[in-house]
Formats: C-alpha cells, structure tokens, sequence
C-alpha cells in the first residue's frame, strides 16, 4: 500500500469514528417514547429499537455499529408492515397462532415474575449476611507458594537438582529451561495454591518442603519437576467486595429455584399422560 494511499484509509477511519460518536451522543439523549420514524402511520420509538438489539443480539454484530441503528429501524419497519399484512390476511385468527402467542406470553411472564422475586430477595443486607454466614463456618485452610522447573526426563530434573545446589539462580534456570509455558515466563512462579489444586505427587512433596528448600526431582503425569518451596500462610478469608458478585449470582439462581418450588407445591399439578419409561442401567 502506498503512503497517501494509508493517508486517505486513516482519513476515511477518523470521519467514520468522529460521525459514530456523534450519532451515540444525539441517541443516548432520547428518551425511551422519542418517535424514531413511522410506519402507516404507527410509531416506532426508541424502547422498540432497544427491544429489537436485545432480541437481534450477536445475529447482527457483524454490521457496522455505525449502520446498526439503521438497520434495525428498518428491520422495525418490515416487522410492522408484515404483520399488517399477516392481519389483514386473519393469520392472527388461527388457532395454532393463537396457541403460541398464548405460550410465549405465560413464558415470558414467567420469567418476569422469577427475575422480580429474585430482585427482591437479592439485597445488599441479604448477600452480606450470607457472606458472614459463611465466612464464619470456613475452616482454615494452609497455601504455599512455590516454584518449579518442569522438564522431560529423570536426568534433566537431576542436572538442574546439582546446577542449584552448586549455587545457580533458580529463576534464571527456570526461565531458561522449564517446559512450562506460564510458570516458566514468570521464573517458575506458580502463585499461592492449596493442596488440592496441584497433582497429588506435585503437592505431596511441595508441602512437605520448608521455605527455601529445594525438592528431589519429582514425577508427575507432566514430566519431572524440581521444586523451590518459597512462602507458607493460612489462606486470608476473600473480602465481601471480592465474592459480592458470585453471591449474587448464586442468590439469584436460588431465588428462583425457590419460587418455582412454591409455585408448585401451592398449586394442583396433574400428569393425565403416562410417566416415561426409565433408562436402561449403564453397563
């Protein structure tokens, strides 16, 4: 590509940029009633440009962000005179229709109404307190920190064993030569971890080391490691800041797992068709 030829794509790049956040600007200032255009003479407001993205979703990312708004208020637009149409052609007479306006309307208040529940069960007083509640049944639990040096066979890890008992950084031979891509970048370092999160042979002998001690080669299903025990500390019990959004996401889930429940026992459920038949045992 020639220069003024990357001179002109950075010129079209900026006006496009510049006119995209204007459009942004003018839009965010509409209120949800703002009458973007008209369709035989019914409206199409900024809420129903709001409910189409929603419902369009990822189906229309590939469009330029910049030709979305347009393209949905005719997508709107094609929608309305469609179903005029449909009406006026007693489509929305047929009871089949008929049936599945009837199951998407009970579905989608369903969901409204599971989603309210649950935003009122869901409160800043209701996550704290399951917080403490929690926090205060954890029992304390041993990290380590540790290094490594990952390599293939029994008689690289005894090199490396001599190499460091000889004096050798133990950083500078990891970064060097452990075939571990992320801890190997970093020196070894592999973080703070508890038992459970490493391989049984890898953790066996990592906590049985003392602070700076340095393991045997030790075999694993990765290969062999070499093993620096750097730092020892009872875990710190995470913040309310730190998990607030985990709880509130568990919260919510059983929130509407309870009013689902509740619904059901209050109410008279009866199965007229026969039950299925269960599946054979695995073999």
């Amino acid at each position: 590509m020639s220069f003024y030829r990357f001179l002109l794509r950075l010129a079209v790049l900026f006006v496009a940029l510049a006119g995209l956040s204007t459009l942004s600007t003018s839009y965010a200032a509409n209120t949800p009633d703002h009458v973007v255009a008209k369709v035989d003479g019914t409206d199409i407001t900024e809420a129903d440009i709001t409910l189409a993205l929603a419902d369009l979703g990822d189906s229309i990312q590939q469009i330029p962000e910049a030709q979305r708004r347009d393209y949905v208020i005719t997508y709107l637009a094609d929608i309305r005179l469609g179903a005029k149409a449909a009406r006026d052609a007693k489509l929305a007479d047929d009871a089949e229709f008929k049936r599945r306006i009837a199951y998407q309307t009970d579905r989608m208040l369903f969901e409204d109404y599971n989603a309210a529940q649950a935003k009122k069960a869901v409160t800043d007083e209701t996550m704290r307190a399951l917080y403490t509640d929690t926090v205060k049944n954890l029992k304390p639990e041993t990290e380590i920190r540790a290094s490594h040096i990952l390599v293939e066979t029994e008689d690289q890890a005894k090199d490396i064993e001599k190499r460091l008992k000889a004096g050798e950084d133990f950083a500078k031979l990891a970064t060097e030569l452990s075939k571990d891509p992320g801890s190997g970048k970093q020196g070894g370092d592999l973080g703070f971890f508890t038992k459970d999160r490493m391989v049984p042979e890898f953790s066996a002998a990592a906590f049985a080391l003392t602070i700076g001690q340095v393991s045997e080669p030790v075999k694993s299903q990765f290969g062999y490691h070499v093993i620096k025990l750097t730092e020892k500390r009872e875990k710190p019990v995470p913040t309310f800041d730190e998990v607030k959004d985990q709880i509130e996401q568990f919260m919510f889930r059983r929130s509407q797992q309870e009013t689902i429940q509740n619904l059901r026992t209050a109410a008279k459920i009866e199965r007229l068709d026969p039950p299925a038949a269960p599946a054979p045992a695995a073999q």
